[in-house]
């Protein structure tokens, strides 16, 4: 398997990926509920191949100078990467706001200054 190659295999994992994530986000904003078994299953076996071809790329030799196909390669898995990376924590966000029931707490209204005055008076 040639350098390209890998770097093709590696782009397509971190492509799959980002489809999973991207899925998980439209799913956690629409639903506020956490992921289902199945999905996590799904999210370990990408996050596995992406692993074992991380492994791979890890065994390459250093590209040569110059090779603007091979760089190319690297910079849209580099920026496929960041992508997954601003995802994950959008959707750790999400999570949190599922789990703390912070979804409903968010629509509380806001106590206005009269209240707080009525509030006041009777602590004093």
């Amino acid at each position: 398997m040639t350098q390209l190659d890998i770097l093709r295999q590696h782009q397509q994992v971190c492509d799959d990926l980002y489809q999973f994530v991207l899925d998980e986000n439209r799913h956690l904003r629409q639903h506020m509920t956490a992921p289902d078994k199945a999905r996590l299953q799904l999210k370990q076996a990408l996050l596995k191949r992406l692993d074992q071809v991380l492994d791979k790329m890890r065994k390459l030799p250093a590209a040569p100078a110059g090779e603007s196909v091979i760089a190319e390669q690297i910079e849209k898995g580099r920026t496929r990467i960041l992508q997954i990376l601003q995802l994950e924590r959008e959707n750790e966000e999400l999570l949190g706001r599922c789990s703390k029931g912070g979804a409903r707490a968010s629509h509380a209204a806001a106590p206005t200054a009269g209240m707080l005055q009525k509030i006041y008076a009777r602590s004093c």
